[in-house]
């Protein structure tokens, strides 16, 4: 009754205020969200939850919004998405777990769009803040990990961790500055391995709250915007890191180099291939992890790994997500696993082998979820995580350089690598 009197009073305070204020006519329209939620944790039945009794969670999310006013390429692009800066509490009603807070920026693109409805996709990242951690509780010896008898927190290793989101939903407008809005999605929080231990939270939530438009009445004129002036780009990016093998092992340091093209299917979309080649330092007889065995003293080539990848690029103006799957086609730490495959026993492995246990071992292909932020002209910063399965296997950061070839109809003499400007389609 506490939470949904809470949430009736913030409602209130926000319409009203709407309804109070007069605006000027050179404001930009944009929202402000508040929205509780419930979740579920996915998993719970993992026996390192089982014994903290998580049964459901619950928060708030809040957000300020900012509808397209087509005034950008890329909101065109994307079916005039709205852009959102969100916050969100997180009570994870355990006393282990402690609470969590989040900021992040979010994305919110229109499927259906009539006057009075409106159903979007929503996609966010950012980071979040957990006050509770394996490091705050009086237990923290890292052969209780295994103990089911411990009461402790296996889910954080550090207080700041990674907030990946999606979800779907949906505003039915109310009145012309009020909605009514629901949502139901997903959200991870981890911190790739930064720390150790590093289960994470995998949440399913959904809950409904109000969406007050400040500006509502506010028209400009849409600008139409010509397509992107290149079809193909390449790609070149340094990166760097480190993780953390075992709880009271020190950070291993890791790094990687891409070099991919990619094609552009569409204005907002992009296909193509790359190679990439990875270095691990965590690739050690002395992790504490025993992930790899301990009678091998491993060369430096041992901790490198090459393979060719699947690149996709996601473009919302000067920000583009990026999604690669690829396969190992040099990577002999494959083995040097240490665990009793039932196929390969502890001795050597093809190059594309039978996985057993992603905790146990790791995969010949891997994924990369990243985003990049063009931060002068072609120049980007980069930040993903590279993953096998389910298991993230590191976060790194990294600086790149994109090389666009212009369309040859837009080539002007010897012309053909496109430099980004502010106002590039005049």
């Amino acid at each position: 009754m506490k939470r949904i009197l809470t949430f009736l009073i913030t409602a209130i305070f926000f319409t009203t205020l709407v309804s109070a204020q007069s605006f000027k006519t050179e404001n930009d329209k944009f929202s402000i969200k508040v929205q509780p939620f419930l979740g579920s944790y996915l998993d719970k039945n993992n026996h390192h939850f089982e014994k903290l009794s998580l049964d459901n969670l619950s928060g708030m999310n809040l957000g300020i919004e900012f509808p397209s006013e087509q005034q950008r390429p890329w909101q065109q692009y994307l079916n005039n998405a709205t852009l959102g800066i969100g916050l969100s509490v997180i009570d994870w009603q355990s006393e282990y777990l402690g609470k969590a807070i989040a900021m992040y920026p979010y994305l919110l693109i229109p499927a259906v769009r009539t006057e009075q409805f409106q159903f979007n996709f929503k996609v966010a990242g950012g980071l979040s803040y957990v006050n509770e951690t394996w490091y705050t509780q009086e237990d923290h010896d890292p052969d209780n990990y295994f103990n089911d008898a411990a009461m402790t927190n296996n889910v954080f290793g550090c207080h700041l961790n990674a907030y990946l989101s999606a979800a779907a939903n949906f505003n039915y407008a109310v009145t012309r500055n009020v909605a009514l809005h629901g949502e139901f999605g997903y959200f991870h929080l981890s911190n790739g391995r930064t720390c150790m231990p590093n289960l994470g939270a995998n949440v399913l939530y959904g809950g409904v709250g109000v969406v007050t438009t400040f500006n509502s009445a506010e028209k400009k004129e849409p600008i139409q915007f010509p397509d992107l002036p290149y079809k193909w780009a390449l790609n070149i990016t340094g990166s760097g890191g480190a993780h953390r093998a075992w709880m009271e092992y020190p950070l291993y340091p890791i790094s990687s180099f891409h070099a991919g093209a990619v094609y552009s299917v569409n204005n907002w979309y992009g296909i193509g291939a790359g190679v990439d080649i990875f270095y691990n330092g965590a690739i050690d007889k002395n992790t504490g992890r025993s992930l790899y065995r301990q009678d091998i003293d491993y060369s430096f080539s041992d901790k490198i790994r090459a393979g060719i990848a699947l690149n996709n690029e996601f473009r919302m103006g000067i920000v583009t997500a990026i999604v690669d799957w690829g396969v190992y086609l040099y990577n002999p730490s494959r083995n040097y696993y240490d665990c009793n495959h039932p196929k390969y026993g502890y001795g050597k492995r093809p190059l594309f082998y039978d996985n057993e246990d992603a905790g146990s071992d790791e995969a010949f292909h891997y994924i990369r979820f990243g985003m990049k932020y063009r931060v002068w002209d072609n120049l980007y910063l980069q930040a993903s995580a590279k993953t096998h399965l389910h298991i993230c296997e590191y976060i790194e950061f990294g600086i790149g350089y994109q090389i666009p070839f212009l369309k040859k109809s837009l080539r002007k003499g010897d012309s053909r690598i496109f430099h980004h400007t502010k106002d590039w389609w005049k």
